[in-house]
């Protein structure tokens, strides 16, 4: 077979970039193994986790927030196998539609397992070989397993697994407190496990703004989640029955089952890219350029394998630059304003710099406001008060620099962020702004009033007096 643009890979990165890529007239070939096109994101990822958050957070609300309303339904109880028919029945509507786009944009999936075999063609177990004129390496990445003793037990699962469980463990450890470890934790405290998370670092998500990540360490404290944080598995002993979990000092947990999410590895080895003549590294991944462009000019790399940012949504941006390059146009990656969701209990989102990055670029040239919720008419009436907006910007030029929310619909509402730092705005437009009332994106402009020292909503804090 002979096509224009070959893409390895069906997941955010590789679809998005088929798809784009026939829209500009390209004879393409997409590349994917596994029975269902969206890769990790839609298969066993990003969407039935969330439909898991969805399931924890309607539980929420029928527990703390229904009786204040005046919402009398009775206790609530989780149906878990309720729940897993619904993260089912997403799954397959996302993966499905997906299918059904290639279909409506002419791309071609090869199914099977696909390698590079030279700088111009790709191999399919059990398939005819392709031929291409230029080609998209978008075979995402795998979950890691730091070597520790034990941690081959059934009982110690990556996230792949935990998403296949059936019932809910009444224990469960969670090795790693970055995004996926916090989101699972959330989740499945909700769900009723006594969780405990085992962190080498001396904060939860630590890549985030330190404000958010103590807010959300916080809240898991008030919600009986053990935070064992700067500390170090050594040991998981299974007893046959369940889990012993040495940390720390000789410190030990039980549990009934253990998630491993201590992060992901770009997945670049067997796929060829030495006979393809391409340049990789098996921890950083495939280097690119600002245009995706790989060590060979006609093949590109996009999303996880590529060593950038490990999210669906920079993949989808990724394909649609490495697709349009591939097709003869001029694409560039910007990647000023990647928003960074965390979809815990309070959910957790920035985009641009955190705090630290700020300072540490534009030292005292720094000013930030916080509004918390509690001030917010729309957080109040929907009983949702926890957590705050953080609004940043350099004070020579007033331009806004970033922006964190930690509370109710963070992770919705970060894309005015994602819009100001892109259009490079200022705190004052966005301060000026008039934001629908009552609603939650006023917490937005209020942040930024609060960093101009003109709050209305709160007290203004006192100018020093010499």
């Amino acid at each position: 077979m002979r096509c224009d643009v070959a893409v390895l890979g069906g997941g955010p990165g590789g679809y998005t970039a088929a798809i784009r890529a026939a829209q500009l007239g390209a004879k393409v070939i997409c590349v994917e193994k596994e029975p269902a096109l969206g890769g990790t994101c839609l298969r066993v990822g990003c969407i039935p986790t969330k439909a898991w958050v969805q399931t924890a957070h309607f539980l929420h609300q029928a527990r703390d927030s229904y009786p204040k309303l005046g919402v009398a339904i009775g206790e609530p109880s989780l149906d878990f196998g309720k729940a897993n028919e619904w993260k089912s029945s997403v799954v397959n509507q996302m993966t499905g539609g997906i299918a059904s786009l290639f279909k409506a944009n002419g791309v071609e999936w090869a199914k099977g397992l696909g390698r590079f075999s030279g700088p111009n063609t790709i191999s399919v177990e059990g398939g005819e070989e392709i031929e291409f004129t230029s080609a998209v390496v978008a075979t995402g990445s795998f979950p890691m397993a730091p070597p520790i003793p034990g941690l081959d037990s059934p009982r110690c699962v990556d996230s792949t697994g935990l998403l296949a469980q059936t019932e809910v463990p009444r224990r469960l450890v969670v090795l790693g407190g970055g995004i996926i470890g916090s989101e699972f934790a959330s989740i499945f405290q909700t769900f009723g496990s006594e969780v405990t998370i085992i962190e080498m670092l001396d904060r939860l998500i630590p890549a985030e703004d330190a404000d958010a990540a103590k807010e959300l360490a916080r809240q898991y404290g008030k919600r009986g989640i053990g935070l064992q944080l700067g500390k170090q598995c050594t040991k998981v002993e299974d007893t046959g029955s369940g889990l012993v979990v040495h940390f720390g000092e000789g410190e030990t947990v039980e549990a009934d089952l253990m998630l491993v999410a201590v992060g992901r590895a770009p997945l670049v080895e067997g796929i060829g890219l030495d006979a393809a003549g391409v340049s990789f590294d098996r921890r950083s991944g495939i280097a690119t350029d600002e245009r995706r462009r790989t060590s060979v000019p006609h093949i590109y790399a996009v999303g996880d394998c590529a060593g950038y940012w490990q999210l669906a949504h920079t993949a989808f941006r990724e394909g649609e630059v490495a697709a349009e390059n591939a097709c003869g146009h001029d694409a560039v990656m910007e990647e000023r304003a990647v928003p960074r969701p965390i979809y815990t209990h309070p959910e957790v989102a920035g985009v641009g710099l955190t705090e630290a990055q700020a300072r540490e670029q534009h030292g005292d040239a720094v000013a930030v406001g916080m509004f918390p919720w509690v001030a917010n008419a729309r957080a109040v009436m929907q009983n949702e008060t926890t957590g705050w907006v953080k609004s940043i910007h350099e004070t020579h030029y007033g331009e806004l620099l970033g922006l964190v929310i930690v509370g109710p619909h963070a992770t919705d509402l970060i894309e005015a962020g994602v819009v100001a730092l892109d259009a490079e705005a200022t705190v004052e437009t966005v301060a000026d702004g008039m934001t629908a009332h009552p609603t939650l994106s006023e917490g937005i402009k209020e942040a930024g009033l609060v960093a101009l020292g003109r709050a209305i909503h709160l007290p203004n804090k006192k100018k020093r007096t010499s």
